[in-house]
């Protein structure tokens, strides 16, 4: 039997723990899921209150009407919700998780936030004796509903594998980086390389059209090469097709790159290519394509 295979079997084996979900979107509400499934009692909160009580109806457990009552109780609460504001305003105050978390559980945050509020949580985690990972993950939509994800870890070591084996139920790597903050640092390499990546691919399937080629060939025989690239394996023909209805939306991607360039700014690193890409992005948006996937990059080309 395979090492994964072996590792899959024991997170199964978990004894049943009391869990906290904030953030039913695309991405929460599956991963949400996965733990229910996994025979964890979850308790989930959303912002929108109808999402909660159809994620009860769908996978059980119970919803609460704010993050404290959630996390009342559980020895894990997760997080995935849009940027650093809304972080805030599900964590702090009288009504936020960490009011109503005790000494010894732990906060995990799944959103894709800046590197400044992750250390900033983790530093009241603290006064409150509370842990605090911060886990952005990649892997899209398909990736959350599929178990698939990648999550990239900031935090103290002992705490992340304590949380480690949960967040294997809907993940296929989890990989503590450094400490707090390291997550989403990673996650901004993750976001610079894709960048580039789904540029290159949008101007060679556009040079290829130009040209009288027929793409989905093309693109069969290098796939095969060395321009290989989970852009091209699943987003490829769809660009093609000018399908572009997928998970990942052209204003979350515009959010993670002003992320990156915020923190280019504060460490001095150059990003050129990213920062055109990301104008390029601000283009797809001027034509509508605000909800559009990230590949509809090719879109401007046309």
């Amino acid at each position: 039997m395979s090492t994964s295979s072996i590792q899959a079997r024991e997170y199964e084996q978990l004894a049943p723990q009391k869990i906290a979900f904030l953030g039913l979107g695309v991405m929460g509400l599956p991963m949400a899921g996965h733990l229910a499934k996994a025979g964890h009692q979850v308790t989930v909160y959303n912002r929108t209150e109808a999402k909660a009580k159809a994620w009860v109806a769908e996978f059980g457990g119970k919803y609460a009407t704010t993050p404290r009552e959630a996390a009342n109780g559980a020895a894990i609460v997760f997080c995935c919700v849009g940027n650093d504001d809304d972080l805030r305003s599900v964590v702090l105050g009288d009504d936020g998780a960490f009011a109503g978390m005790s000494a010894g559980s732990v906060f995990v945050d799944h959103t894709t936030a800046s590197a400044n509020v992750a250390r900033e949580l983790a530093e009241v985690a603290k006064q409150h004796q509370l842990g605090f990972i911060d886990a952005p993950v990649s892997g899209g939509q398909a990736g959350a509903v599929n178990g698939a994800l990648t999550v990239m870890c900031g935090g103290e070591t002992n705490t992340f594998n304590h949380i480690k084996p949960l967040a294997m139920h809907y993940s296929k790597a989890v990989t503590l980086v450094g400490d707090t903050g390291a997550g989403q640092l990673a996650k901004m390499v993750n976001q610079i390389c894709i960048a580039g990546l789904v540029q290159g691919l949008s101007e060679g399937i556009a040079f290829g059209q130009a040209a009288g080629l027929d793409m989905k060939l093309v693109l069969d025989v290098i796939n095969k090469g060395a321009a290989q690239s989970w852009q091209m394996d699943n987003r490829g023909t769809t660009m093609v097709d000018d399908k572009f209805d997928f998970g990942f939306a052209v204003d979350w991607m515009r959010k993670d790159l002003s992320l990156v360039m915020d923190e280019a700014r504060r460490n001095g690193a150059r990003v050129p290519v990213t920062a055109l890409v990301d104008q390029f992005y601000a283009d797809v948006q001027k034509l509508g394509g605000n909800r559009w996937d990230t590949s509809s990059l090719i879109k401007r080309l046309r």
